[in-house]
């Protein structure tokens, strides 16, 4: 799959799935019907203790972003892509609040802060 498990950034590693596996779904690299890796078989690729795929698989269903298939595993559940990308808004938001006020407690005005924002968009195209 496509996870990058960093088990010294602050995270738990099943939170650090579960967020990789909501921004893989927001962004639509998993869509609705799709099936994800068993258990077993993400643990062994990650070469982490499966009871923590476990757990971040158990909290993606109480999420309602992954759903049981009788006799096939779990897949991704439907309507999960918008629930997931309003999510990855708020939680992006939040992050933003924070960057903005620390900005203004540094007296750094409008035009300044813009200026910087506008830059830094620059680099990602």
């Amino acid at each position: 799959m496509f996870f990058h498990i960093d088990p010294h950034n602050g995270l738990a590693i099943y939170d650090q799935i579960v967020r990789q596996l909501k921004f893989a779904v927001a962004s639509g690299a998993l869509k609705s019907g799709e099936l994800i890796p068993s258990v077993r078989e993400l643990a062994r690729e990650l070469a982490i203790n499966p009871n923590t795929i476990a757990r971040a698989y158990r909290q993606l269903q109480e999420d309602d972003v992954l759903q049981s298939v009788r006799g096939t595993g779990l897949e991704v559940a439907t309507g999960a892509g918008e629930r997931c990308r309003n999510e990855r808004l708020k939680l992006i938001r939040t992050r933003l609040r924070q960057v903005l006020a620390e900005a203004k407690q540094s007296k750094l005005n409008s035009k300044d802060l813009r200026e910087l924002v506008e830059k830094e968009l620059s680099n990602f195209d």
